[in-house]
């Protein structure tokens, strides 16, 4: 992984941890979710359309394939994670969802793309999805009747995180959709995917939403987006078998944002957890 790479993916790691902090603090809700999409698809456009003028992008109806894809993979991916924030800490379902992402992401790279990550980045992605579980104590404990609260949304959370990676991998380098267009037409679609849920039998659950959560609605509107265009311009010229488990990095941020903000216990695990992580992190940048 090359530098310029490694530094963007460490970037929106951190965003990516301080919106989920946002979504955890906040009161959530389908409601939430299409609230966030309206402020995101509002401040996005003009950004959107000044990249697609700049790069000269020549839209094809087939490329509406990988972006209905993505947008209805990632309103499932939205949908469970709020749904895993109200039923669990941020140090069960954070650390879970984005762990179980890169072990599918990777096997499907390898399988369906013919990415052959070496040795020191396969050790490394180990390293940091052996850390993100062990941030949530007892992994044995995942699929037993006494898991943590909320693993299950995570567990789910992470299967729809494998799936929109290799998708957005797709569109960036195959259909050569720009990052910013491509994410802007999910997240235009997403709302349309979401509005039917945010309505349904309350018509005033959006304007209820905007007035108890809309400093939260407009940060994760404004940080959600960033921190994934910033993982599809890596994407663009890093294979993403060495993108996506490093961006788990964000993993350590969210830790410290839940150890200091929301008074989360066991400081010990979080800092072998940590470690391992780092450790992790430098093995996909040797490799």
């Amino acid at each position: 992984m090359t530098a310029a790479a490694l530094a963007l993916v460490l970037v929106a790691a951190a965003v990516h941890a301080g919106w989920n902090y946002f979504l955890k603090t906040a009161r959530g809700g389908p409601a939430f979710m299409a609230l966030v999409a309206i402020v995101a698809a509002i401040v996005w456009a003009p950004v959107a359309a000044g990249q697609w003028l700049w790069q000269g992008y020549v839209f094809q109806w087939v490329h509406l394939l990988p972006v209905l894809a993505s947008a209805a993979i990632h309103t499932a991916y939205f949908v469970l994670l709020d749904r895993g924030y109200r039923h669990g800490d941020l140090s069960v379902v954070y650390p879970l969802a984005r762990a179980t992402g890169p072990v599918l992401t990777i096997a499907a790279a390898m399988l369906l793309l013919g990415e052959r990550p070496g040795t020191p980045a396969l050790a490394g992605a180990a390293l940091v999805i052996l850390g993100a579980y062990l941030l949530t104590g007892n992994p044995l404990r995942l699929f037993s009747r006494d898991r943590p609260k909320g693993a299950g949304f995570a567990l789910l959370t992470g299967c729809t995180i494998a799936l929109y990676t290799v998708v957005d991998k797709i569109a960036m380098s195959h259909y050569l959709i720009p990052p910013i267009v491509f994410d802007w037409s999910c997240i235009a679609f997403r709302l349309f995917m979401l509005w039917p849920l945010a309505v349904r039998g309350n018509p005033g659950a959006l304007r209820e939403s905007w007035r108890v959560d809309r400093r939260a609605i407009i940060l994760v509107a404004l940080l959600s987006p960033l921190a994934y265009i910033l993982v599809l311009t890596a994407m663009v010229f890093t294979p993403v078998s060495y993108v996506a488990p490093a961006r788990e990095v964000s993993i350590l941020f969210a830790a410290l944002l839940g150890a200091h903000f929301l008074k989360e216990r066991d400081p010990v695990r979080r800092l072998v957890a940590a470690a391992a992580i780092v450790l992790g992190i430098v093995g996909l940048a040797l490799g």
